[in-house]
């Protein structure tokens, strides 16, 4: 088992490529803190996953918030006595409004939920990584705001674009340590988030023709993707931003 006995905090668990890492970790023998805002759902992929037989404890909060990045890590202390690695995956698209249409308000909120975020979640967890010898950090990004960005997604590419430098701050500031960072950018997924893609077929037609394997992502394989990060078999990659985007930078027709 790839996480056999680690205790790894994921959050935006209740749906989507959370979710789906979530169930995959426990699979790999991980021990769970789950964050989300949903309480429901967010207790619903936990109970499944103490219903295998696995380790999880739902932790309902928001991730704009300083206090509750450090309340994720003192439950994982607690619970599970330690901490070592976070899949930092929770955030928000925005309304898709352009530029000039995207109100401060907004432009505050993408940023707060996306990146402030990370940084909260980095300062909490990085003391419980060095208590434990090192570990392993996962931000979630995006090809948005990297290789392409489109229309309507000022906010959001800003917001990952920042998780980039972000995560190279950390991976060279505490590598020494044995602390690794890295970004998982996925292409197109079928989540709740990814427009109406989920339920309509022109849309995911449009989106899966952007990336050169012509299909969108499951939320599964991007959670593979983050498995890998998080796991030894990572053991020398830190400071990277992981492309897992189905051709999606490389394609252009």
């Amino acid at each position: 088992m790839l996480l056999k006995d680690k205790v790894i905090i994921v959050t935006g668990a209740s749906s989507g490529i959370g979710a789906a890492a979530a169930l995959k970790f426990a699979e790999q023998g991980a021990k769970l803190v789950l964050g989300a805002r949903r309480r429901d759902a967010l207790e619903a992929v936990a109970g499944q996953i103490t219903r295998s037989n696995a380790a999880a404890v739902a932790v309902p909060g928001d991730v704009k918030d300083a206090g509750y990045a450090e309340e994720l890590v003192e439950v994982a202390k607690e619970r599970f006595g330690g901490l070592d690695g976070a899949f930092n995956n929770a955030g928000i698209l925005g309304s898709g409004e352009m530029v000039e249409a995207t109100g401060p308000e907004e432009w505050a909120e993408v940023l707060a939920t996306n990146l402030t975020s990370g940084y909260h979640a980095a300062r909490a967890q990085i003391p419980a990584l060095r208590a434990r010898g090192g570990g392993s950090l996962v931000f979630t990004g995006s090809f948005i705001g990297h290789t392409a960005t489109l229309p309507g997604m000022g906010a959001y590419a800003a917001s990952k674009a920042g998780l980039v430098g972000l995560m190279q701050a950390v991976a060279a500031e505490y590598g020494a340590e044995g602390i690794r960072a890295n970004v998982l950018m996925p292409g197109g997924t079928l989540t709740a988030i990814s427009m109406d893609a989920a339920t309509n077929p022109e849309t995911q037609a449009f989106i899966a023709g952007l990336h050169a394997l012509k299909r969108m992502a499951e939320p599964s394989e991007i959670a593979d993707a983050a498995l890998f990060l998080l796991s030894d078999m990572a053991s020398f990659v830190t400071g990277s931003a992981m492309l897992a985007d189905g051709g999606n930078s490389i394609c252009k027709m």
